[in-house]
């Protein structure tokens, strides 16, 4: 048996299980063994039903049956019900919000339930418990009482994260038969054996062992700190080595840099805060070395972001080109949308305009060029082919688009500077995209208003430098964040009408497109776009023109839709989350977000973001579907602040591994979320990458390293 084997070539798979494999993403053997536990159960020490009381934590072995589904009476819940019976007695199992669960087994069959005892007045019931299969063995039947208590007191079951046809039963069973297969002895530690001694961290070997059949929790506490640190520091040394080659290469000089911006910051009607001039002063000090800028600027919402690219761009397109007596150095801007990239051109004229510069905009709808020789003070629409040909002569010296701007297309003379916004995860890949090939390296600059927990900002963007922007410019209005209840919701109906009289606009939020199948019991009870935009049409603002906008609709349609919300053709825009970013209409001033538990913090803080744009006093009302005190502490947190930051740090705090803006996104995994709380372990991940790397940047004396590097760069780039 290899770790990189297919699973097939050694179980007897069901189609059904294979789908469920594929879903969590084990094919093979490698990734079986780094399939890693959620929780241990202390398997044997079972309870017997009768006795049973409120309140208490229980292991209980027995047969399942009465398996149900329905929905409870008062809060129409979905509810999947059971009942398991043992020797002494029977107690009912109740799936709150998991009716799917009740499907999972059969009438009869033999299981463990873990979980704690719910109910009132001579009624116990198990609230939401973990039930798999269980064997005789783990029930602690044994030929004597002894040997039944030693059991129980030496035994811990890994509980897995699972899917259809593969239970923790059926992982522990199949880690059993890789383990017999003495399949540790040849893998190699991909962390180098001095580091491992540094730390002391358990073996690969080992660790393996702890993380998936530990005798004592304190076993696989520290499995698991290790593997968090292989994750970490995987990542760290990907970051380190795009760090290195970034560093090799030849940027464009650029002198007076420091001038230019200040004359630039001159001509704008208000001055910028602290933490705007702090982040040029950055810019510009990396322009003035040999090898070309890596740095992200976070700022949270309405932080002024678009001030420091352009007082930097400034400095760019007042500089020649290396030899030259005539011309400038060029920059690229890429926005994520068309609507943001068109209202990024405007910016930019207005901030250029008195220049004797060419401006040009560059998206799947069209292209444009400023000045235009018809009209001295407006923009003119040109073709494609003659754009391509300024940009590539060097004529156009900003130029403005979407994605379209890395198309191998797009040639430029002498690119300097390339900002990208909003790109979360903008590689070394489509950065040398940006750049022509045989030129020097440009300038890169990623901004993002998602204000990131220090740690995964670390982590993620290991290979750039970070300005921070932490304060808001003079002027803004500071937000009224308020948790509706169900009783009030007319009162807030009357508050957004209120802004809609005075000229302003809103938003209103769904979590779901479309309204969910009455046939699938465990379908989410959320409120649906295209549902409630008819509801208000109908119902609450028949007066007032309402757009709707979401992920289902083709990109040509969301532009024209967003375009009509910006010129005030629509009054209210029902969307769901797809306007997190991107979206600046600076006249919507109230949002009111449904079901503003199912969103996360961030994301939340970022939906509100969009009616934080201007002078006039913002308002988000959040009407939560639940009354859970979990839910209600999260929100009652964005209400007690807009600070983004703080509010980052409290999401990675209280929600959790795998649920900060939905791990996904970054790629890292639920244990490497853990470890993202752990700040001592980040630096020391970054700090032994960094070394490793600078004496080794092939890795070619770790190809064990090499390999897990590999793994992680993909997983974080999804390349």
């Amino acid at each position: 048996m290899h770790p990189n084997d297919a699973l097939t070539k050694y179980f007897r798979l069901t189609p059904v299980q294979l789908s469920g494999l594929k879903k969590l993403g084990l094919l093979t053997v490698r990734q079986l063994l780094y399939h890693f536990p959620v929780r241990y159960d202390q398997g044997g020490m079972d309870s017997a039903i009768t006795g049973l009381v409120a309140g208490a934590s229980v292991t209980i072995f027995g047969t399942i049956s009465k398996l149900d589904t329905r929905r409870s009476w008062k809060r129409r819940i979905p509810v999947g019900e059971a009942v398991i019976t043992d020797s002494s007695g029977s107690i009912k199992i109740m799936w709150f919000h998991q009716p799917y669960l009740a499907k999972k087994f059969s009438e009869g069959q033999f299981v463990k339930a873990v979980g704690t005892v719910g109910g009132k007045g001579g009624k116990p019931y198990l609230a939401n418990p973990h039930v798999e299969a269980a064997d005789p063995v783990e029930a602690g039947l044994f030929s004597s009482p002894e040997s039944s208590k030693l059991k129980a007191e030496s035994s811990l079951f890994a509980v897995y994260p699972e899917s259809r046809g593969v239970t923790s039963l059926w992982f522990r069973h199949a880690l059993d038969k890789v383990f017999a297969a003495n399949i540790l002895d040849p893998m190699q530690d991909p962390i180098p054996a001095e580091i491992v001694k540094r730390y002391n961290l358990p073996p690969l070997a080992n660790a393996l062992l702890y993380i998936h059949k530990p005798d004592e929790l304190k076993h696989a506490e520290a499995a698991r700190k290790r593997f968090a640190f292989e994750e970490i520091f995987a990542i760290q040394i990907a970051r380190a080595r795009e760090r290195a080659e970034n560093d090799s290469q030849a940027s464009f000089p650029m002198k007076d840099g420091d001038a230019l911006a200040e004359k630039f910051l001159a001509t704008i009607p208000f001055p910028p805060t602290v933490a705007q001039r702090r982040a040029i002063a950055d810019i510009l000090a990396d322009f003035g070395k040999l090898h070309p800028m890596a740095r992200l600027l976070e700022g949270d919402v309405g932080s002024g972001k678009t001030l420091v690219a352009a007082a930097s761009a400034y400095a760019v397109v007042n500089s020649r080109p290396p030899n030259r007596t005539s011309g400038t150095l060029q920059v690229a801007y890429m926005a994520p949308t068309e609507i943001l990239a068109a209202q990024h051109f405007q910016s930019f004229i207005e901030y250029f305009e008195h220049l004797p510069i060419n401006i040009a905009l560059m998206t799947g709808s069209g292209c444009k060029k400023f000045p235009s020789k018809v009209d001295r003070d407006g923009a003119t629409d040109i073709s494609r082919a003659q754009l391509l040909k300024w940009v590539a002569g060097g004529e156009i010296a900003m130029l403005v688009g979407t994605h379209a701007l890395i198309q191998k297309s797009v040639k430029f003379q002498h690119l300097a500077y390339a900002i990208v916004d909003e790109q979360h995860r903008f590689g070394t890949k489509q950065r040398r995209a940006l750049a022509h090939k045989g030129d020097a390296a440009p300038h890169f600059l990623s901004m993002t208003a998602t204000p990131i927990p220090r740690t995964l900002s670390l982590t993620i963007y290991g290979d750039l430098d970070i300005s921070l922007l932490d304060e808001l410019p003079p002027g803004r209005a500071k937000i009224t964040t308020e948790i509706v209840s169900p009783s009030s919701r007319a009162s807030a109906y009357e508050r957004v009408r209120e802004q809609l009289k005075a000229g302003r606009q809103a938003f209103v939020i769904c979590p779901r497109i479309e309204e969910p199948d009455p046939a699938k019991i465990n379908a989410l009870q959320a409120k649906s776009a295209k549902a409630e935009a008819q509801r208000l049409q109908k119902d609450v603002f028949p007066e007032y023109r309402i757009g709707l906008l979401h992920g289902g609709v083709k990109p040509q349609e969301k532009d024209r839709v967003m375009a009509q919300f910006a010129a005030h053709k629509i009054d209210i825009l029902v969307a769901t989350s797809v306007v997190e970013v991107g979206i600046n209409v600076p006249n919507a001033t109230v949002m009111l977000i449904e079901g503003a538990e199912r969103f996360g913090l961030a994301q939340l803080h970022q939906l509100r973001g969009r009616i934080m744009r201007s002078s006039y006093r913002p308002y988000c009302f959040l009407l939560p579907d639940t009354k859970s005190d979990i839910s209600l502490k999260r929100l009652r947190a964005l209400a007690g602040t807009d600070d983004g930051f703080k509010l980052a740090e409290a999401d990675l705090e209280a929600r959790g591994a795998g649920d900060l803006f939905g791990r996904k996104q970054w790629g890292v995994s639920d244990l490497g979320m853990e470890a993202l709380k752990n700040v001592k372990l980040i630096r020391a991940a970054r700090e032994e990458a960094q070394a490793l790397i600078a004496k080794d940047s092939t890795l070619s004396n770790y190809p064990a390293l090499a390999a897990r590097v590999e793994s992680a760069g993909q997983e974080l780039h999804g390349e």
